[in-house]
């Protein structure tokens, strides 16, 4: 197909394609309630049930997906498809109308917005115009963008040139903890030649994003123990040690001021070569732009740009928690400081290794590592207690930008977008739980990128911008119509 059929089917049926995301993002779908599962898949089977895909509910663990399947051809190649449909949590009282699950279209100039008639629609739109619901760009805007453009080719009378396997995953906000025993379970089921991920958001820059990695993540509570209880800073200051000053001694141990992480070893492996630079930085960036829209002075030093630093695991403080402030705040010495970390990993610094790493410097920095509350004993025994919770979520992946995918998908985007349209990244920031469909299907996988960067995902006031669901169908559309060699 040409761009300008492309662009032609994706203004005719964009109005249509918005109002089914208006649809989709009145059901509630945090993955921890399982209404909100139920509902979000019988409107998934019923959608995907009248464009002809074979729908049939998957179990893992009493945990339920999602699975169709749309097979034409025996014989021709099958694209495998991943849809996240669930999303965060909200906090109602923070978000600028009535629902975060009702979903309203706003006119932005920069962070004020005003309210738009859902009518306005049908006289014309504009691409800066934003839809706001929880989920409208991660990812139930995604996973339209591919629906509609389905919907399109089957209006139009256009046939794709591969069979089709969506996998429909309701728990990716919670780290899809049951998803790697149901691809190990239903790989027969799941097998295809190559693997699409309809999720995740553009970089700074906005243009249309074909991302060919994403890091893993893993996650530290550490929790510092003082007196066994709160104690009065009038009473017993200058007696009883504060736990603050510990922890915050121990994470200023982890980090030096330029941002680049202490821990011994925590870096090796990671080699980037002259040729692999040149490849990550072809994704434009405006250096000084980006500090601005960030609102900082200057970055962490890890790698020379943005997409250097994506190369690399980050170590991120997320949380802490020691005492009360504001109006709730007391004169005491508080029993405990806790900090909640997250780590960022890529396929050279696994989960495992990189939490042994930080238990050494732990230690080397005179804690004692407990695996629960402190006992009596140990507390006469050892001046420095720290407990160290950890969990590994999902594990890092990396698709070379050069392999039969890249080249397929490049194809694809050009005839939708044409040529220079889009970026390649070679790694997102974020994480998703992709990697056991890659080490037990033998597969690559691809992340097609349609949500703006200022869309507010996981935070209050989530939108997604109309000209970005826009190319989402013109995308879609170029990899559907695109044949697989």
């Amino acid at each position: 197909m040409k761009k300008e059929e492309i662009n032609q089917m994706a203004d005719a049926y964009l109005v249509d394609g918005v109002h089914t995301l208006r649809d989709f993002l009145s059901l509630s779908n945090l993955g921890s309630i399982p209404a909100d599962i139920d509902q979000n898949i019988k409107w998934c089977e019923d959608e995907f049930g009248s464009l002809d895909f074979k729908t049939s509910i998957l179990y893992s663990d009493s945990v339920k997906y999602l699975f169709g399947e749309r097979i034409t051809d025996k014989s021709a190649p099958t694209v495998l498809v991943y849809l996240q449909i669930d999303g965060q949590p909200v906090d109602a009282d923070k978000w600028f109308q009535a629902s975060p699950f009702t979903a309203v279209l706003k006119k932005c100039d920069n962070a004020d917005c005003q309210e738009i008639e859902w009518s306005e629609l049908e006289h014309k739109w504009e691409p800066d115009w934003k839809i706001f619901a929880r989920s409208a760009s991660d990812s139930k805007g995604p996973a339209v963008a591919f629906l509609q453009s389905l919907k399109i080719l089957r209006q139009e009378n256009i046939q794709s040139p591969f069979n089709i396997k969506v996998i429909m995953d309701f728990q990716e906000e919670l780290g899809s903890p049951t998803l790697p025993s149901l691809v190990e379970r239903y790989r027969d089921l799941l097998a295809a030649d190559v693997m699409l991920i309809m999720d995740g958001t553009r970089p700074p820059g906005n243009v249309p994003t074909l991302t060919f990695g994403a890091r893993g993540i893993a996650t530290l509570k550490l929790t510092v123990f003082g007196p066994r209880n709160d104690m009065h800073s009038g009473q017993y200051g200058n007696f009883a040690p504060n736990p603050v000053f510990s922890l915050a001694h121990l994470l200023a141990s982890m980090k030096d001021e330029n941002g680049r992480v202490l821990i011994s070893g925590y870096y090796d492996g990671i080699n980037l070569s002259a040729q692999q630079k040149e490849l990550i930085n072809q994704v434009p960036e405006d250096r000084s732009e980006l500090l601005e829209s960030i609102g900082i002075h200057q970055p962490d030093m890890v790698g020379d740009t943005y997409q250097e630093a994506l190369q690399y695991p980050s170590f991120n403080v997320r949380g802490l928690q020691a005492g009360w402030v504001d109006e709730e705040v007391r004169t005491i010495i508080p029993s405990k400081a806790i900090a909640e970390i997250d780590m960022r990993l890529v396929i050279e610094t696994p989960a495992e290794r990189q939490i042994q790493l930080v238990k050494k410097h732990i230690e080397a920095q005179g804690f004692k590592i407990l695996d629960s509350l402190p006992t009596d004993a140990e507390r006469k025994q050892f001046p420095k207690l720290i407990r160290l919770e950890s969990r590994i979520g999902s594990k890092p992946f990396k698709t070379s930008l050069d392999s039969p995918i890249g080249v397929w998908l490049g194809l694809a985007m050009d005839q939708a977008l044409g040529e220079g349209g889009y970026v390649r990244m070679q790694a997102t920031g974020g994480s998703q739980p992709i990697e056991p469909f890659i080490s037990n299907l033998g597969i690559p996988a691809v992340s097609i990128r349609i949500s703006n960067p200022d869309s507010n995902i996981h935070a209050p006031n989530e939108n997604l911008r109309l000209g970005n669901f826009h190319e989402g169908l013109r995308m879609c559309l170029g990899i559907l119509t695109q044949a697989y060699e």
